[in-house]
């Protein structure tokens, strides 16, 4: 479901204080603050990603388990949300970077934290014009409000050039694609989700337009009847593959009915990183160059 500027119309205040900023996150909660935050634990992967753009090595305390990226993240002390309270103490941080989801399902360790006068912050973006808005909130948070608006030019920047790429392309050499978000639900993604806008600027034409996402998700159920009934239009079947979809290439082409699409007959069913096109990071960059040689694999 699209967000008008991050779900909540997302708002980056200054308050009437001298130097004292106001910042309301993805569940409405708002955090004031009179100077950057430097002691940050982070506990998604895209908040991780991200600080390291903007160029806050030192600063980050602590990253979540699941950390990958960059290498230098992964020699950070990891923390996931199942710890106590007294475990984040000892890091003394003065920034917790979490996502909503966090938020609901340990609500009562964030209000331990914020009693004891930690800043806890859920934000997620779930399209392009949203990861702007997150980007300068993390560049509000932290002191690097033009290291966020460099980050922001330097990726609209990178679309344009893929735009560029895709200007002497004829409309009838943009594959059919069904873009896999859950294979078992044979589930794709929202309209206006990242991956969505990745496979635009790749050069491909989604043959699932008519999904509707499920509440507060950029997941759209779509089912295998439906994908059959654009099975003859499907020139090419991608699938997000990691932790969301650990999914095959045979899991695809042997699955009931598969052979009446179209992509599975011509064997033109690829796996995607789902880091390179779900995460808001510069990395959806990556992401459209990767999908544009799977869709247009002869282009120059």
């Amino acid at each position: 479901m699209k967000r008008i500027l991050f779900t909540i119309v997302f708002t980056l205040l200054l308050c009437t204080t001298a130097h004292a900023h106001t910042l309301t996150d993805d569940t409405g909660h708002t955090v004031t603050f009179d100077r950057p935050f430097t002691r940050i634990i982070s506990l998604y992967g895209a908040h991780t990603e991200n600080l390291f753009g903007l160029g806050l090595d030192e600063e980050i305390v602590g990253v979540s388990t699941s950390e990958d990226y960059p290498l230098a993240a992964t020699a950070k002390p990891s923390f996931n949300s199942r710890d106590g309270v007294e475990k984040f103490l000892a890091a003394e941080p003065d920034l917790i970077l979490i996502r909503p989801m966090h938020m609901r399902a340990y609500a009562g360790l964030w209000k331990a934290l914020r009693k004891r006068g930690v800043a806890v912050v859920a934000l997620q973006p779930d399209t392009v014009e949203a990861m702007y808005a997150y980007w300068r909130a993390l560049g509000l948070l932290t002191g690097r409000e033009t290291k966020a608006e460099y980050m922001i030019e330097d990726f609209q920047d990178g679309v344009r050039r893929a735009e560029d790429r895709l200007a002497s392309l004829p409309d009838d050499d943009r594959p059919g694609v069904f873009f896999e978000s859950i294979h078992s639900k044979y589930a794709t993604f929202s309209p206006d989700s990242m991956p969505l806008f990745v496979l635009d600027k790749a050069g491909g034409r989604n043959m699932a337009a008519d999904a509707r996402p499920r509440h507060g998700t950029n997941i759209a159920d779509y089912g295998m009847e439906r994908v059959l009934n654009h099975g003859d239009r499907i020139d090419v079947y991608l699938a997000q593959h990691g932790t969301m979809n650990e999914v095959s290439v045979p899991d695809i082409v042997n699955a009931p009915a598969a052979s009446r699409i179209k992509a599975v007959l011509s064997r033109n069913v690829f796996l995607v990183d789902e880091r390179l096109v779900s995460r808001p990071t510069m990395r959806l960059l990556q992401g459209i160059d990767t999908v544009f040689r799977l869709l247009h694999p002869t282009a120059s």
